[in-house]
């Protein structure tokens, strides 16, 4: 099946503006023979976080059916490990997420999902690939492919990582605390992509600096001493106290980092009592938590370790029924894309891309992305996360004109073009491999 009807015709305008790298056709008929299939496989069974078996089986299936990769199942629980040598040079790691979303899809797709599934919560729920990691995978398969058969051209090894787990910012740490960097090559690069429904197909961003902020779950019990609601001063009501921890929280970001550091403390869940007249004995609240480096993120977590105590102890409850603070293992550091690796690999799109496909993207929100945990300083590892558009102009256009705004990412509306998207992301990605490992003696000739 061929996905004209996504949005309509025009959806494939805006790709074949970009200029073509000579290994363009053969992408194409990868996609026509194989990727279009695949990420129609995919998108029909998306799977949740850390319960992701049946997408990477499939992806070890397609890693081993491609010549040289030597594959390694269940790294980091359901995680996969290609390993493809070509002699001597240096090593990177290419990255795809491939867990799905508890979201129930709404697009209208004629191959939209209808799987529900158990997560690892206990909750079923319908699950839909409503952040695009479909064709991150897809492009993943479609890059070691033009990499196996392109050996002429580069000299080294790839290391092809498919991780869980990503949309619970846990998958990257599990892996390496399972040996990634030891068990198989250390990368000297990582590189990984995400495909953008707020980005025109046929445009890469590719910017420095920080990509992602860091993100950590924050849980908080308030333990109080429950009473009739009509005999409040018998008791300790953890709702009040609750309260009083949210208002105070809110100074975090107000009064005590610089008005120049980004930061976000949000309490998204606030959970406390039964009935109307029942004072309850406990209240739980959830945050997240957001930094765009280490020193705000210890100053806001230690603040509201030491907001959510002292608050307690301001009402009066005892030391041992103070409020407990957890921060959760669904936490990620901020990531940075290496300036001097994306300084040459943005000169390197624009010389197989041509100068009109590159766009820079000024960040308008706080979201996380656990690729952080590859490329963190003390590994040495120098990373690049780009993005590539998944939208056609056409859609813009329409929603710019009064039409339907364009359904953006974790939403039960999200849609991808695939064909553009995974063309596109699996060329960019070859593009960039080719560029870290090139042979020593073209290095030297274009140096």
């Amino acid at each position: 099946m061929r996905y004209g009807v996504l949005l309509c015709l025009a959806a494939f305008a805006a790709f074949p503006a970009r200029a073509a790298t000579e290994f363009g056709p053969a992408v194409k008929a990868d996609y026509d023979q194989r990727l279009g299939a695949l990420f129609d496989w995919f998108h029909r069974h998306p799977e949740l976080s850390y319960k992701e078996t049946a997408t990477a089986a499939r992806m070890a299936k397609e890693l081993r059916a491609i010549p040289g990769i030597e594959v390694t199942e269940r790294v980091g629980g359901t995680g996969v490990v290609g390993v493809m040598r070509n002699g001597d040079g240096p090593t990177v790691l290419v990255r795809a997420d491939m867990d799905g979303l508890p979201l129930k899809e709404a697009s209208g797709l004629p191959n939209a999902s209808t799987v529900v599934q158990t997560g690892i919560d206990g909750v079923e729920s319908p699950v839909m690939h409503a952040c695009g990691h479909d064709v991150h995978i897809t492009s993943l398969i479609g890059t070691a492919s033009r990499l196996a058969a392109m050996k002429d051209r580069w000299q080294g090894t790839v290391v092809f990582v498919v991780q869980p787990a990503e949309e619970r910012i846990g998958g990257a740490r599990m892996m390496l605390e399972d040996g990634l960097y030891t068990r198989f090559p250390k990368p000297d690069y990582a590189l990984a992509f995400h495909v953008d429904a707020d980005t025109p197909t046929g445009t890469i961003v590719a910017d420095p600096g920080i990509s992602s902020s860091s993100s950590d779950s924050v849980d908080i019990a308030i333990h109080g001493v429950g009473a009739h609601g009509a005999y409040p001063h018998q008791g300790k009501d953890p709702i009040v106290i609750g309260a009083e921890i949210v208002m105070a929280l809110q100074t975090l970001v107000s009064r005590e980092i610089s008005p120049l550091s980004p930061g976000v403390v949000t309490v998204g869940a606030f959970h406390g009592g039964s009935k109307h007249n029942i004072i309850s004995d406990r209240a739980d609240l959830q945050l997240t938590v957001r930094a765009d480096d280490e020193a705000v993120r210890k100053t806001l977590l230690d603040g509201i370790r030491r907001i959510a105590v002292n608050v307690g102890r301001m009402n009066g409850l005892a030391e041992d029924k103070l409020p407990e603070v957890k921060v959760s293992t669904e936490s990620t550091p901020v990531t940075i894309n290496d300036a001097a690796l994306t300084a040459r690999l943005r000169t390197t799109f624009a010389q197989a891309f041509g100068e009109g496909v590159l766009a820079s993207r000024p960040r308008s929100g706080m979201g996380a992305e656990d690729f952080a945990y590859f490329v963190q300083p003390e590994l040495g590892v120098p990373g690049f996360y780009f993005s590539v558009g998944g939208t056609p102009q056409a859609a813009f256009d329409a929603a710019k004109a009064g039409g339907p705004p364009v359904p953006g990412h974790h939403s039960p509306l999200f849609k991808i073009d695939p064909e553009p998207s995974v063309r596109l992301g699996t060329e960019a990605m070859t593009v960039a491999v080719l560029d870290l490992l090139k042979p020593v003696a073209a290095t030297a000739a274009t140096d």
